[in-house]
């Protein structure tokens, strides 16, 4: 058999067992509630008439020329680190081209060869790439946002004369619940009081723009910016953008500029994306960001409150993603289809990407969405299951 008949077998075995991927275009005239653009700043006249401002006060906006290290570097870009790196109370920050490559540069070069990694078992491909490529450590999973299963996992570790990472999400992409920071925080004193061997790593990729005042994220929220080693804000999903910027100490910085190589091996972002990301901070900054924060919650509570499930599991989460759990990629797809015949954009979550059994329709709602718009959804997962039962009966 040659490769494209092996490749072409495969497809169609993951198309049996319904979990072929496929890319899509979404209809522009049906309703968001699937999109990372929490804040709605994709669609915001204001966003786009200061990045269009932003960009007729540039010399440059085209490319960047080269990598970081060659001829990518200026000093818009570290005007730009110095300005995210205040704004969420951070020593230093440095840039990144995605929020893979901030995972994968910090992961695979920071812990030394011997050192202990614990991570969250629903952390991100994005981090578990970078821990299969870091030198010859050990990687122990521990239970979702389960304290007390990380304190049994610190305890197995705590006598390692090697340094100890525990990587986890503020926010987790599938899940949307909130991890407990302080609590994981408060453990990693318990063991190293003095701060030398325990380091918390946090992923702010879907708490930026969301969570605390002006969107600092969870860590600033709750006011442990000190007691994290590195975060990672990642600019793709609220703010509109592109990139993602890891926060932490000056030497931190200096470190991954020598050793992260998706940075040290990549073109670095064009000048007209660091606009894109200047503009976004600049409406965290705003007054009318916290507006659109509390107008998120108000969504989320109604359909929290008005959505009724007779089967399945609507998930635990206070954030601006919500999943509708049913057993199996076939019943998930179903109710996706459902909702995207009725002109509502939704997708279906299916195993691999979620463990079997968790499958589900994940739902985010937007600073652009209405509440009409929410009852209106809710009404329409009501009579999906009110359509299936009578299928079922007949």
């Amino acid at each position: 058999m040659d490769l494209t008949a092996q490749l072409d077998a495969l497809l169609q075995r993951r198309q049996k067992i319904a979990k072929l991927r496929r890319l899509v275009v979404n209809d522009p005239k049906a309703l968001d509630f699937s999109s990372n653009d929490f804040l709605g700043l994709a669609a915001s006249d204001a966003m786009r008439d200061d990045y269009l401002q932003e960009l007729q006060s540039m010399t440059t906006i085209l490319g960047s020329t080269g990598s970081r290290l060659l001829d990518g570097n200026s000093k818009y870009a570290e005007d730009l680190e110095r300005t995210i790196a205040d704004f969420h109370g951070a020593p230093s920050g440095l840039i990144f081209n995605s929020g893979f490559d901030a995972n994968v540069g910090l992961l695979s070069s920071v812990p030394q060869k011997g050192d202990i990694i614990l991570y969250d078992e629903l952390i991100h491909a994005s981090s578990h790439e970078g821990m299969r490529l870091s030198r010859n450590t050990q990687r122990i999973a521990f239970q979702h946002s389960n304290v007390n299963d990380l304190a049994v996992k610190l305890d197995m570790v705590k006598h390692t004369k090697q340094n100890v990472f525990v990587a986890i999400e503020s926010v987790y992409s599938m899940d949307g619940d909130v991890a407990p920071l302080r609590e994981m925080s408060d453990l990693l004193l318990k063991y190293w009081p003095d701060g030398s061997n325990g380091f918390l790593i946090v992923d702010e990729a879907h708490a930026t723009g969301v969570f605390g005042d002006h969107g600092k994220g969870v860590v600033c929220q709750l006011g442990l910016e000190n007691r994290v080693f590195a975060r990672i804000h990642t600019f793709s999903k609220a703010l509109a953008g592109n990139g993602a910027a890891i926060l932490g100490s000056d030497t931190l910085r200096q470190y991954l500029i020598n050793y992260a190589r998706p940075l040290i091996y990549s073109t670095f972002m064009p000048f007209s994306s660091l606009a894109l990301i200047q503009s976004a901070y600049r409406q965290l900054a705003s007054d009318n960001i916290n507006k659109i924060q509390s107008h998120l919650q108000q969504l989320i509570e109604r359909f929290r409150s008005k959505v009724q499930l007779p089967t399945g599991e609507l998930l635990p989460s206070t954030s601006p993603i919500q999943g509708v759990v049913l057993n199996g990629n076939r019943p998930v797809r179903a109710l996706a289809g459902f909702l995207n015949e009725r002109g509502f954009i939704v997708k279906p979550i299916c195993s691999p990407t979620v463990p079997r059994g968790q499958e589900r329709v994940r739902i985010c709602f937007h600073g652009h969405n209405t509440l009409d718009q929410v009852n209106l959804l809710v009404d329409t997962i009501h009579s999906f299951f009110e359509k299936s039962s009578m299928e079922s009966k007949l």
